[in-house]
């Protein structure tokens, strides 16, 4: 007989390197109806150090990954356990982690995110599910993305929910099935040339505001291939560094008009593939609910490029907690799914042989 409440500490850090999201939850399952609370929830940011070792370790060698993943997952289990210390956290049914992405190369059979070794049980003390995207790759899927599931559970009354972190990645159902894919990079690359700045990242974004459209970059951008791509599809920072910031440096613009091509970039390419959805179920004329989450919502100006693309869909921004702690929450759910053995990923979503139950448990 399975547990109708949860205690589940949620652990997610994204490609946009804001650091590492912590969520003390409960869940409950009542007549196959999940609920959740958010209790205590933090964000620990990255040092100099580390910044600088996850933004490089895209060109590691295996033998300095090996290494790395070792040392991550070591300073992770310190950061779940002080978590949990102070915050007097007792238990604990498990703690589920993503880990931190490194490479993504799915079209090899290849992904890697690091803090998920089986030491991490022994460094918190804990139970742990982790490492929940390996498997689905295996299976001939993208391992990514992985939150629609608990977008479909959690967020049932949202037309679409769509993610703006590292990169953007929207998820709805269509003919009965969960369909999600990644859109595009967000702070990935907002944030780099925020950097170039002296900042962490753009405030509000007036920098982006600040700048000029240039059409010439929009439209190169605009063109590239992954965009033609039909679902399923995910993106890794491989395709920024490779592609998207070389195609940015071709051109001797201001960093204001970069910033600012890129935002509209990111707010058209999102209303494109809600059209498409939209046109292909031929409701075009209809209102619907958009759940917008992660760090981006805070950038006013992409938001507002983003309504000026979608005039008929309400973007809804949710309380703070959920809107920057969404991720840790919905692992935290893949988590339990994988404690009860059931579903948590979707081959309608990954293009993955099945529907499985992925991850490991230490």
């Amino acid at each position: 007989m399975f547990k109708e409440s949860y205690n589940i500490v949620g652990v997610m850090s994204g490609t946009s390197l804001d650091g590492i999201d912590l969520a003390h939850i409960k869940f409950s399952i009542k007549n196959e109806v999940w609920n959740y609370e958010i209790l205590e929830c933090e964000t620990i940011s990255y040092d100099s150090f580390w910044l600088n070792k996850l933004r490089n370790a895209v060109d590691f060698s295996m033998s300095e990954l090996e290494l790395l993943n070792q040392n991550y997952t070591k300073l992770l289990g310190k950061i779940i356990s002080e978590f949990i210390l102070n915050h007097k956290i007792n238990t604990i049914d498990a703690v589920c982690s993503h880990g931190h992405t490194i490479l993504h190369q799915p079209q090899n059979g290849f992904t890697l995110q690091i803090g998920n070794l089986p030491k991490i049980a022994s460094y918190t003390n804990q139970k742990v599910v982790c490492d929940f995207r390996v498997q689905d790759v295996k299976l001939g899927g993208q391992g990514a993305p992985l939150v629609p599931i608990g977008d479909r559970i959690l967020f049932s009354q949202y037309d679409y929910c769509l993610n703006l972190g590292g990169f953007s990645n929207i998820s709805f159902e269509q003919n009965n099935k969960r369909i999600a894919f990644d859109i595009s990079p967000v702070n990935t690359v907002l944030n780099f040339y925020a950097n170039k700045l002296g900042l962490d990242y753009d405030d509000k974004g007036n920098i982006s505001r600040s700048g000029k459209l240039n059409f010439e970059l929009l439209n190169e951008l605009n063109a590239l291939e992954y965009y033609k791509k039909t679902f399923p599809k995910s993106l890794g920072f491989e395709f920024v560094k490779q592609i998207i910031l070389p195609l940015i440096e071709k051109y001797s613009i201001s960093i204001e008009d970069k910033m600012h091509t890129f935002t509209e970039h990111i707010a058209l390419q999102t209303s494109l593939a809600i059209d498409c959805f939209r046109q292909n179920q031929q409701v075009e004329n209809c209102n619907f609910k958009l759940l917008a989450t992660g760090g981006g919502t805070y950038n006013y100006f992409l938001i507002e490029r983003m309504k000026f693309h979608l005039p008929k869909i309400e973007i809804v921004i949710p309380e703070a907690k959920t809107l920057e702690f969404k991720e840790a929450l919905i692992f935290g759910l893949l988590g339990v799914l994988k404690l009860r053995n059931e579903i948590n990923v979707l081959k309608s979503v990954t293009g993955a042989e099945i529907d499985h139950s992925s991850g490991n448990v230490f």
